[in-house]
């Protein structure tokens, strides 16, 4: 019996045999026509089910990367393959790339276990292979496989074999011709995304467009921006598509993106729940379910991590290609800058509006302060204040309850800033409020304790001398709340002493009483009532500038007036701090009792 015509039925009955040399002549032509890569490629498979009797044809693409081929295109019967990339070694398209050789009319049943060509065989009814190595000046292209139910005859398999080498060429110019206009393509998505990114500096608007232009060229169905925050550690993000917009904040570290940002490294998987640090809280809050995963780190043209993408679940695929992390990593840098810039912006925005508000916070508490000390018979008085920030903590004040009575008032307000001024705001209300009702020192220190309590709950709180003083009889009845301790100097021996009573901070503790101190004001004394920021001063050393030294200096010029007192300590405190760093809120405020007699009897002589 002709053995040609005992396998001519192998691939199917036929009317007639096919015309093969003309058929390979069309099939040459048509590769060297100026068709696309991409339709050389799926013509490859196309034409051997046509015209060269394969019930099912295939082209698996080699990657090197990954040490496998992928299923780029297919012909003929139709039959899902559970496995669309062909591992090395493994199955019967595994063996061809291994081997480097021909695999002529071998049956599927004999391939057992990854790929489940057996499997695939019975659900098709394609029972016979025969692939074949494409292979280019030594290097590796793919695989071509023919699949048939029977034994294909030996004529048709000549064919096939000059075929596939005929198709070597053609699919790897192919795939040159596709890799050049993928390239060009990718430039000019390239040049458009970068052209998109520097057309905006609002950050959230940069944000939405990053992750729109990667969910777009990568069809991803869902996908996070995430910033990092260096300064705290965490990433943080205003952009979840398809999620409500809300913050997340993530510690470096935690989860996919936290990893990535600590790392450094890529992450891409067909399954996200195979990664042990995978948080799947998000897929359960939203009735979500995460597949395929692609996280990848937003770097600056000089390395560091300013940002990470996270792509989820890529449409048509079961994992994202290495031509999505290509495109991502060239954008990478192009992101991080316009990022960078629009952080910036919104850095310069954000000063500005606290520089308005620090503006009307100043210009409110220059109106709490008084413009200048009061004029008192037989006293002068006289007050530096330099606040470190454009809003300070420290509070003064002079109020008259009569015609021979004088409220001194020093505090200093917990923290710095607005909110600090605010409560110096609230503690000048309710002190000239509840002056005009109160006579007693310590019923008043009580009450400003309690209503700041409850207006703050602990959270501030403000340390406060309250000076009373007999303009008449020189008599000085005080508390001390907590504040640094006053210092009052005689006049005729400069010795000192600190007025210490009181008890402790107004507005920490509810219920809190307080003691009254007293001494006599005689004339040349000088009262010196100061804040911290005078006393810890700090020079190169360290070393604080103290109650000693204030008091010392004071002694020295207590002859001086009072103005000319304040002169000569802020000299010597600059002087002292000049290369410390201690920066604090200074208030001085000097009371110097003068002879009144010598006064007028002084004015007289000039006038004379």
């Amino acid at each position: 019996m002709n053995p040609t015509a005992a396998h001519k039925s192998a691939a199917g009955p036929k009317a007639t045999r096919k015309d093969y040399v003309t058929a390979f002549g069309q099939a040459v032509t048509r590769f060297n026509s100026k068709d696309s890569g991409d339709k050389v490629l799926s013509l490859v498979p196309e034409l051997l089910v046509a015209d060269f009797e394969s019930l099912r044809s295939e082209l698996w693409l080699w990657d090197s990367a990954s040490n496998s081929a992928r299923l780029a295109h297919a012909a003929g019967v139709e039959g899902e393959k559970q496995r669309q990339n062909a591992v090395f070694g493994k199955g019967a398209i595994g063996k061809v790339l291994e081997a480097r050789q021909s695999l002529v009319s071998k049956a599927l049943n004999s391939f057992p276990g990854p790929g489940s060509d057996p499997e695939f065989a019975s659900r098709t009814g394609l029972h016979t292979i025969s692939a074949y190595p494409l292979i280019v000046r030594g290097e590796l292209i793919g695989v071509l496989a023919n699949y048939t139910k029977e034994l294909p005859d030996p004529e048709l398999l000549s064919w096939w074999q000059l075929y596939s080498e005929v198709c070597s060429v053609a699919v790897q110019e192919a795939i040159s011709s596709a890799e050049s206009r993928k390239t060009i393509t990718q430039l000019s998505l390239l040049f458009e995304a970068t052209r998109l990114l520097n057309s905006t500096l609002d950050l959230a608007e940069l944000l939405e467009l990053i992750l729109k232009l990667a969910r777009t060229e990568l069809k991803a169905d869902r996908g996070s921006v995430f910033l990092a925050d260096h300064k705290t550690k965490e990433l943080w993000s205003i952009v979840a598509s398809g999620l409500e917009h809300e913050e997340i904040r993530i510690p470096v570290g935690r989860g996919v993106a936290g990893t990535v940002a600590q790392t450094g490294e890529i992450i891409n998987v067909e399954d996200a729940y195979s990664l042990p640090y995978f948080d799947s809280s998000y897929d359960k809050k939203f009735g979500y379910t995460t597949r395929s995963l692609l996280c990848l780190p937003i770097r600056h043209f000089d390395g560091q991590v300013v940002g990470v993408i996270q792509l989820l679940n890529k449409c048509g695929s079961s994992k994202f290609t290495s031509d999505d992390v290509d495109f991502l990593n060239k954008l990478s840098g192009h992101m991080a800058m316009a990022l960078e810039k629009a952080r910036l912006h919104r850095e310069i925005v954000e000063k500005q509006r606290l520089e308005k508000e620090m503006a009307l916070a100043r210009n409110i508490q220059r109106s709490l302060l008084p413009e200048a000390p009061p004029v008192v018979p037989g006293y002068e008085l006289a007050v530096l204040n330099e606040p470190c920030f454009e809003v300070g903590g420290d509070y003064y004040d002079f109020l008259n309850l009569g015609p021979q009575t004088l409220l001194l008032v020093i505090a200093d307000v917990e923290g710095k800033g607005v909110s600090s001024a605010l409560i110096m705001s609230n503690l000048q209300a309710t002190l000239r409020a509840l002056v005009m009702h109160l006579h007693s020192l310590e019923v008043l220190a009580l009450s400003l304790n309690e209503m700041i309590y409850n207006d703050t709950k602990s959270e501030k709180y403000l340390s406060i001398f309250l000076g009373l003083v007999d303009t008449r009889r020189g008599g000085l009845h005080y508390i001390n709340a907590g504040h640094v301790p006053p210092i009052l100097i005689n006049g005729e021996t400069g010795a000192y002493k600190l007025l210490e009573e009181g008890g402790t901070v107004v507005g920490l503790f509810p219920h809190t009483e307080y003691n009254r101190g007293s001494a006599t004001l005689a004339p040349g004394d000088v009262l010196v009532c100061c804040t911290d920021g005078i006393l810890e001063a700090m020079n190169a050393k360290e070393d604080e500038y103290g109650n000693e030294r204030l008091a010392e200096c004071v002694a020295r010029h207590r002859t001086k007036p009072a103005q000319a007192i304040v002169d000569a300590v802020q000299a010597e405190v600059n002087e002292f701090s000049r290369s410390g760093t201690h920066i604090d809120d200074k208030v001085l405020m000097i009371v110097k009792v003068v002879k009144a007699g010598l006064l007028e009897a002084a004015s007289t002589k000039k006038i004379n």
